[in-house]
């Protein structure tokens, strides 16, 4: 039990200090929701960590402004395109059971991010 509030304790102290700098990677076990705002200034955080498991995790996108061109989050190599209405969650679950590294953009490819699997 002491290992299951230690790893949640890591967690929300990786989100705190990703939200604070957007190179900070945050990381994240399948069983978590992992928070990435788009505005301005693109997708934040533009990196995240993720734990190689069975299953998902998921993914809450929230567009925070209309003063950017990532209406819509699009990741290439699991063919999503999806729309992000200003200031309405949408999650997006990514799949964590092997190793590797996606990328998720902008619809026009101006804002690029990743996520890494490991």
């Amino acid at each position: 039990m002491r290992w299951n509030v230690e790893l949640v304790l890591l967690v929300v102290a990786s989100v705190s200090v990703g939200a604070c700098n957007k190179e900070a990677p945050i990381v994240s076990t399948p069983a978590c929701t992992t928070c990435v705002t788009a505005d301005g200034r693109g997708f934040t955080p533009n990196k995240l960590t993720l734990a190689k498991a069975e299953g998902k995790t998921t993914l809450t996108f929230t567009r925070t402004s209309d003063e950017t061109c990532a209406t819509a989050v699009v990741f290439p190599a699991l063919n999503i395109n999806q729309p992000l209405p200003l200031g309405k969650p949408v999650d997006i679950a990514i799949p964590t059971d092997k190793a590797q590294t996606l990328t998720f953009q902008c619809g026009m490819g101006m804002y690029k991010s990743s996520i890494v699997v490991q």
